[in-house]
């Protein structure tokens, strides 16, 4: 009989390539036991049957195959319903392991007993840190920071605080307020208090959503500095970007109607809504234009 995971790891799939099989083998290599539970939303590209026949023979992989795409939040609450271990890895199909990526996580866990939410640092394939791994909530005011640049100011005074932490990426466990959700670890406890992802986002800000639930029911955030993995982007998105834009913008609305104080406002609200969907639509021609190109 197989040793019983240690880590159960969820990955959602949605015509995501070649790449979700060498995120399989990578996440089977690890120095721990582990359980792989693949939710795939109706790809169309064959990659997710191809990995189950592959793997029809090891009990570690499971393949759950959804009618229609779900959306990334419902998808990752019913592969969590499959999941037999204690300890939840969520984990894109574009993010690749290293053999220790798993265990040095969950002794960040064992270390850290309030830890709700725990994350890496993702990397480009130039090894440049991602800066979603390690940012603030998106509040009204950080956004506008961001956004006009006067951001770059905040060491001068805090109240230019923007969304993205400044500085170097932290090379040792820190306390953050939002990790990226293409690699977190959950304890499954935590996750079913929480009732896992809202699952009115389809695509984007629900990692957000969560991380603000977990600190809201006092568990820690917390960024294994020292732990990077390779976030190869591009495996999903690249085949609808319009359609992933158009989620993205759907999720920000729903995070500031749900989070943001400046929401209790009904002129800030108007004008965050319409700031919103105005930035779509100036942004999807072209990002329909670049995918022509790609083509």
């Amino acid at each position: 009989m197989p040793s019983a995971p240690a880590v159960s790891i969820l990955i959602v799939t949605a015509d995501s390539g070649e790449g979700a099989r060498e995120c399989v083998s990578r996440a089977l290599g690890s120095s721990v036991p582990v359980e792989i539970v693949l939710v795939d939303n109706a790809s169309g590209d064959g990659v997710p049957q191809s990995i189950a026949r592959d793997h029809v023979n090891d009990t570690r992989v499971r393949v759950l195959f959804n009618d229609a795409n779900l959306g990334f939040g419902p998808a990752i609450n019913r592969g969590a319903k499959m999941a037999n271990a204690t300890v939840l890895l969520i984990l894109n199909p574009d993010c690749m392991l290293q053999p220790d990526t798993a265990e040095r996580l969950l002794d960040v866990a064992r270390d850290h007993p309030l830890a709700g939410v725990i994350g890496a640092v993702v990397c480009h394939e130039n090894g440049e840190p991602d800066r979603a791994s390690y940012r603030r909530d998106p509040l009204l005011r950080r956004s506008l920071m961001s956004l006009t640049g006067r951001a770059a100011r905040e060491s001068i005074d805090p109240k230019y605080a923007g969304i993205n932490v400044p500085g170097a990426m932290p090379d040792k466990v820190v306390e953050a307020e939002n990790v990226s959700g293409a690699l977190m670890l959950i304890p499954r406890a935590v996750f079913e208090r929480l009732g896992g992802f809202d699952e009115n986002y389809f695509l984007h800000c629900e990692d957000l959503d969560l991380c603000r639930r977990a600190r809201d029911a006092g568990f820690k955030v917390l960024l294994a500095g020292n732990v990077r993995v390779l976030h190869r982007k591009g495996g999903s998105s690249a085949h609808r970007p319009v359609f992933v834009s158009r989620h993205k913008h759907r999720g920000m609305w729903r995070w500031f109607r749900k989070f943001d104080p400046a929401a209790r406002n009904p002129l800030l609200r108007t004008m965050v809504w319409c700031g919103i969907w105005s930035h779509f639509v100036l942004t999807a021609p072209v990002l329909a234009l670049h995918k022509r190109r790609r083509l």
